[in-house]
């Protein structure tokens, strides 16, 4: 009885929240049919928060369903296949990015929530890789396709879409709003009941929804359900911040739109399923942070400032900003878990180096991927000006020089990168674009006129493997180095998400962190030279315990206590451990 009420108290005081006029009572069991239809049937009591829902063993890939084609087979059965040849043991989770039938914004646009993108195959395919991969999928939450069934319905004044987009007129007060686009943020449409302005946060071809309307929450937790159902086991809520809009305010990060995506977590934590909710807000860090609530939100919340901070820190030669970053970042709370990355299927966002890293050390990231074919998008500010949003270039491209300009050591300095993601605290999650050192596709942006599409390339598979195939392609090392990298990473159990962290002042050339496994018998001194010289580091500066052996898992070597220093190379990142895995 306790547990039940339990259950409908935390609910009630979440739909009280955000739906105050409603019937409280008959709201929950409107959220529990719609959540689990049919008699399935829910745990009895929720999950308390734990790091028992993931270990050190967890890494993603990001991917579109399509990002590997060969004209011939399905492209999910094409990936199905790069996943088990190449990536079994590298990484046990993928995230197929927006796999739906779509529009524009290469799947963000969605036309059809609940069938897979024929041109990508079905349902049974992405059941396939959900059997020998943990499974993301993403929840487009905040908008849909102009041309989909929803806007179409809405147009016809047909029920109950009707109801499902967010108004809004010229005349309101919309001078605070925040959003990441500089398109008008309304746009006139014709519907069967005369002219309306509807609300496009990102695109004209992407309709905000209004989830004033309960329906359509209700219709969004089906939707969640049809996920689970076919094998996902982490729901990224995309665009999240901007699901609540009120003229007269920034409509971004309402309250709310908090209360939303912890109702959310409650039916998460007692749905017999493993479900991990992931928000996805590429803010300034307070802003990020609040997303975890207490520890009542998100699982998951993305590590934003980290792309940025570690290439500026690779292109400078030094990890002054990064290091006083992460010096100043929390531990995740009990329950809670930061996702790593350096890049993804958009671009470098600039908003999370937001009082972290000065103006003109911006400029001079900016300058430099414009000298390497790089692209910089822009963004709307209340006062009609613009200002960077996001550095559009493959991650692998954007190390090809640093401020001084190009040099020997490309591949030793994105390596670098990639291996500070695998030391921090939190999941790590690496775009295939990254796994295989793609460069920027300049014809795909002519193309499609696009910024973003420089890296969304896709790779015809046979050329591919034949690259994979020969020792000494770009591809092949990157792959082999950092695929060599993850298998160990994954046996030290002070790589767990949520071990101790400190992060170490060794000077700003070399970036570094100890880390402690939660039964406090391993720790590892991840150091990371981000810079183009040797340095010279004493063991005094780490503390290394006298009367253990110290081993490099990254290089085999036994660490010789008797000398007084080490030294890393150029780029040279050590795992040095006292318990070798």
């Amino acid at each position: 009885m306790t547990q039940t009420y339990s259950f409908r108290s935390r609910l009630s005081a979440l739909i009280q929240q955000v739906y105050p006029d409603l019937d409280t009572n008959t709201f929950i069991d409107q959220v529990v049919e719609a959540f689990w239809p049919d008699g399935i049937r829910r745990r009895k009591r929720g999950r308390l928060p734990s790091n028992d829902l993931w270990t050190e063993q967890d890494a993603l890939l990001i991917t579109y369903g399509n990002s590997i084609v060969d004209g011939a087979h399905k492209p999910l059965d094409l990936l199905h296949d790069f996943l088990l040849r190449r990536m079994k043991g590298v990484v046990n989770g993928v995230h197929i990015l927006p796999f739906f039938p779509y529009t524009s914004d290469d799947g963000f646009a969605v036309s059809d929530f609940r069938t897979v993108n024929p041109q990508l195959g079905d349902w049974p395919d992405i059941n396939r890789i959900s059997e020998d991969f943990h499974l993301m999928s993403d929840l487009v939450l905040n908008h849909v396709s102009s041309q989909g069934t929803w806007f179409n319905g809405y147009r016809q004044g047909q029920s109950p879409f009707d109801k499902y987009f967010f108004e809004a007129s010229p005349e309101d007060d919309l001078s605070d709003v925040v959003r990441p686009r500089t398109t008008p943020l309304l746009q006139e449409v014709e519907t069967t009941q005369g002219p309306r302005h509807v609300w496009c946060t990102f695109s004209h071809d992407q309709i905000d929804l209004d989830f004033r309307n309960p329906e359509v929450l209700l219709e969004f937790l089906r939707i969640i359900r049809l996920h689970v159902d076919n094998g996902v086991q982490i729901i990224r809520l995309d665009a999240v911040a901007f699901l609540w809009k009120e003229p007269g305010t920034s409509s971004i990060h309402l309250p709310q739109t908090h209360a939303i995506v912890k109702l959310m977590r409650v039916l998460c934590d007692y749905a017999s399923e493993t479900i991990i909710l992931l928000t996805e807000t590429n803010v300034p860090k307070a802003e990020n942070l609040s997303y975890f609530g207490k520890h009542d939100e998100a699982h998951a919340i993305y590590n934003f400032p980290l792309p940025p901070l570690i290439l500026h820190a690779v292109m400078s030669g030094s990890a002054h900003y990064l290091r006083r970053w992460q010096s100043g970042m929390p531990p995740a709370q009990l329950g809670c878990a930061y996702l790593n990355f350096t890049a993804s299927h958009d671009g470098i966002g600039m908003r999370p180096a937001e009082g972290i890293l000065p103006a003109d050390e911006q400029a001079r990231m900016i300058d430099t991927i414009k000298a390497i074919g790089g692209l910089v998008s822009m963004r709307a500010l209340p006062d009609g000006s613009e200002a960077p949003y996001e550095i559009n270039t493959t991650y692998f491209e954007a190390t090809a020089q640093t401020f001084a300009g190009k040099d020997n050591y490309h591949f030793e300095r994105f390596v670098c990168t990639q291996t500070i993601v695998m030391s921090l605290e939190g999941i790590p999650a690496f775009y295939i674009h990254s796994m295989l050192a793609t460069p920027n596709d300049h014809a795909q942006v002519a193309h499609r006129g696009m910024n973003r599409a420089i890296n969304r390339h896709r790779w015809d598979y046979p050329a591919l493997n034949t690259l994979l195939d020969d020792p000494a392609s770009e591809q092949s090392r990157v792959l082999g180095a950092l695929s060599d990298r993850l298998r160990i990473r994954a046996k030290q159990p002070a790589f767990h998400p949520n071990a101790t962290q400190f992060t170490m002042p060794l000077g700003d050339r070399v970036f570094g962190v100890w880390r402690q496994s939660l039964d406090r018998r391993q720790s590892i001194f991840a150091l990371h030279n981000v810079s183009d010289q040797p340095v010279v580091l004493s063991y005094l500066s780490m503390n290394l315990i006298e009367d253990d052996t110290w081993f490099d898992l990254l290089s085999g070597d036994v660490i010789d206590m008797d000398q007084d220093d080490v030294t890393l190379a150029p780029y040279q990142c050590r795992w040095i451990t006292n318990r070798a895995q």
